[in-house]
């Protein structure tokens, strides 16, 4: 179910998804956006189809995303939607903020890994919400599987 053509290796999550839009997994959706605002790449985001495939309403969406940004200190002024919880991939390409708020939190060389252990440890509890389990059993059982411990 994973393919490795689609995961990148980035500090503090080893395969982790490139974006949905990009064609990554259903994990990806750790990666996506606010829903509801034009984008740049707005005609080819696969967020809507997604939830609709994890079962999960653009209205829970949010709010896992808001309650796992307000447990983690990750709401920033700084970023597009206000919420490092939103925040992308992309390392040195964000026009939103999202790295200067990165260098905010975490000490230099610490916040990508950060970052991208935790967006694994999101990606963990959006799947674990997912009404369509069987959807999404293997990439859960993956990351779950994983020798990398999950971040506290």
């Amino acid at each position: 179910m994973i393919n490795p053509n689609n995961t990148r290796m980035v500090p503090g999550w080893k395969f982790a998804p490139v974006p949905i839009c990009f064609g990554g997994d259903l994990r990806a959706i750790a990666f996506c956006c606010h829903p509801g605002y034009p984008l740049t790449f707005s005609f080819k985001c696969g967020l809507p189809k997604a939830l609709e495939e994890l079962g999960i309403t653009k209205e829970e969406y949010i709010e896992l995303k808001d309650k796992f940004s307000k447990e983690h200190d990750w709401d920033s002024e700084l970023t597009c939607f206000k919420s490092l919880s939103y925040c992308c991939m992309r390392r040195g390409g964000c026009v939103g903020g999202r790295d200067l708020a990165l260098s905010s939190k975490y000490k230099d060389e610490e916040a990508y890994e950060k970052y991208f252990a935790l967006k694994r440890k999101l990606c963990v509890e959006i799947l674990k919400k997912a009404r369509n389990k069987e959807k999404v059993k293997e990439l859960l059982e993956y990351e779950l599987s994983r020798p990398e411990p999950l971040i506290e």
